[in-house]
């Protein structure tokens, strides 16, 4: 039983199948790239008056606090005493924010069907290198 010259061999087909399979990774790695490039300048534009959003948001909510012990100052209570209020009220939010922080962090579990079908991926060609 000869084997015909114009067959290529198993080892032939591994070494093609190989050299497929890293071809394929590069170009989706190098796809991704493309992808991200044209990209990148929106998001960063994104990013960035996001950025300011949050900047001008917090400078906002410090003079709204401002002017809430001030009003608290003009119902009768001594600026002090109207500025601790303020304070107490945003260390409440923040001791609110932290629970339920807290509590959402506790049902984060990470991608468990990404995790299993890698393995059942690596399994299977761990499985088809040994020729099971």
């Amino acid at each position: 039983m000869g084997q015909n010259q114009d067959e290529p061999t198993i080892g032939q087909l591994v070494a093609d199948a190989s050299r497929d399979l890293s071809t394929l990774v590069r170009s989706e790695v190098e796809l991704a790239k493309t992808e991200l490039k044209k990209t990148a300048v929106a998001a960063g534009t994104g990013a960035g008056m996001f950025g300011g959003a949050a900047f001008l948001g917090l400078l906002a909510i410090i003079l709204l606090s401002i002017a809430a012990a001030y009003g608290l100052t003009a119902l009768g209570l001594h600026p002090g005493w109207a500025f601790l209020i303020v304070a107490g009220f945003y260390l409440l939010v923040a001791a609110v924010l932290v629970l339920i922080g807290r509590s959402q962090l506790g049902k984060a579990k990470g991608p468990q069907r990404a995790i299993e079908t890698s393995k059942e991926s690596v399994e299977a060609l761990k499985a088809i290198g040994k020729g099971d």
